[in-house]
């Protein structure tokens, strides 16, 4: 038997660190290539890393909680001679895999050269009852409590596909609520200091220790993973790009109407809608009438340029129980309203369960907030970095409202924009926020 180190791979996104989350193994496990070993945080999502090695774990070398840079060992495995060096070790990391998620690619070994060969951890495996599918979508299958065996493959060779699963869950009404995200009972927790946090604590939870200066009845909260991220990039964005907010009151009536309509329609039945969706297809019909929105400010060596972006990959920030995060809907424009339904089911059930992949929150080009599932009527929002514009909605509520003269009840809703006063002017930025006004009002005008 042969000692090797696996060290934590760089997992494609350009980060230099990540948080040992839960450890899948323990000393004296025996374990094939490609079995999960642990899980990780990055500062943009959850990734669990494989085996690239069969054998028998040998030491953990960093405790769960701890933080490690790319390249650290972090786990020793006892093989046999032949088996100590595959060609390709396999982490999990983000593809461009229809229907999202994620799926198994090799990775560099510090600035070395990487095959472009489909490696073996990409390929489907099946199992002994005869499903083919690949470990992402297994994995699916498991935490949706999804019986493989009992899902229409339609993928190729009879592949069965993330579409294929979600669809089975769908219909077998396991979906929660993906409208709102769910929290637990407890936000916070605290664990006596300097210990780590115990293994047991659950995901979500931030571990505190004393402050630096001595008081103990002041905590600190250490910095890190999604919430790291998140405060850089609103201070980049708020200190670079000057921002400017509109926003109008609108009366949303037929919006809410239209949505009673698709959620009782046969074609829609095993999708969740709601009115983030007519939101959605006013902000795409909207960027394209202004196409500025969707534009973003680009500094040169030789100067500064605005590109502007003839598609939508469209973002929508998602509170969920690691911190906020972007993912994005990629050529939205091109989506029908059944197609952009189903595209914000799947992120949205992926980013609450925090297993968007960092992909997904790459090359957004306008975002979307949904600040009203809280209760708020207006917002004033940071734009995300590398984009022009950024659109608030606010809670849909019954108010008094004059319809032909007369006073009535109706649903009314607030939208709110801030932009890049770089990129364009408040005339442009009114248009726009009043185009979106307009499709909320009446839906009706998207058929064009």
């Amino acid at each position: 038997m042969s000692t090797q180190n696996f060290t934590l791979p760089d997992v494609g996104e350009g980060l230099t660190e990540a948080e040992i989350v839960a450890w899948k193994v323990a000393p004296g496990d025996t374990v094939a290539i490609n079995d999960v070993v642990c899980e990780i945080e990055t500062a943009k999502s959850l990734v669990e890393l494989p085996s690239p090695y069969a054998g028998v774990v040998g030491e953990l070398l960093a405790a769960e909680g701890t933080t490690v840079e790319v390249g650290t060992p972090i786990i020793t495995f006892l093989t046999e001679p032949a088996t100590g060096a595959p060609a390709a070790p396999a982490v999990a990391a983000p593809a461009a895999e229809e229907g999202g998620g994620s799926v198994l690619v090799g990775y560099g070994t510090g600035g070395g050269a990487t095959s472009r060969r489909k490696r073996p951890a990409e390929r489907p495996v099946r199992s002994s009852v005869g499903v083919i599918a690949k470990p992402p979508i297994r994995k699916l299958a498991r935490d949706l409590g999804v019986d493989l065996t009992a899902v229409a493959a339609t993928g190729a060779d009879g592949e069965v596909t993330r579409d294929d699963v979600m669809k089975h869950a769908s219909q077998a009404s396991v979906f929660r609520n993906i409208e709102t995200p769910e929290w637990g009972t407890v936000r916070e927790e605290t664990v006596p200091a300097p210990q780590a946090a115990p293994a047991g604590l659950a995901r979500g939870l931030t571990a505190t220790r004393p402050s630096a200066a001595g008081d103990d009845r002041t905590e600190s909260i250490p910095v890190k993973g999604v919430r790291k991220a998140t405060s850089s990039a609103m201070v980049q964005s708020a200190y670079s790009a000057p921002h400017v907010t509109v926003w109008k009151e609108i009366d949303a009536t037929r919006t809410m109407e239209l949505v009673k309509r698709l959620k009782a329609s046969p074609d829609y039945a095993d999708i969740k809608v709601s009115p983030l969706l007519i939101m959605a297809r006013a902000v795409i019909w909207a960027a394209r009438r202004t196409p500025m929105v969707n534009a973003a400010w680009i500094e040169t060596e030789s100067g500064a340029e605005i590109a502007v972006r003839h598609y939508v990959n469209l973002g929508i920030a998602a509170a969920t129980p690691r911190g906020l995060l972007v993912p994005n809907i990629k050529d939205a424009q091109d989506l029908s309203m059944k197609e952009l339904a189903r595209a914000l089911n799947r992120l949205t059930l992926t980013a609450r369960d925090g297993k968007t992949p960092p992909a997904d929150q790459q090359g957004g080009t306008i975002t979307i907030t949904n600040i009203g599932v809280f209760g708020m009527d207006a917002g004033t929002p940071i734009i995300n970095p590398g984009e022009a514009g950024i659109v608030a909605m606010g809670t849909i509520s019954q108010k008094p409202w004059v319809v032909d003269g007369e006073v009535r009840p109706r649903w009314v809703t607030t939208v709110a924009g801030s932009f890049d006063h770089r990129v364009i002017d408040g005339d442009g930025m009114s248009r726009f926020i009043a185009d979106v006004a307009s499709i909320l009002e009446e839906p009706a005008l998207l058929v064009d």
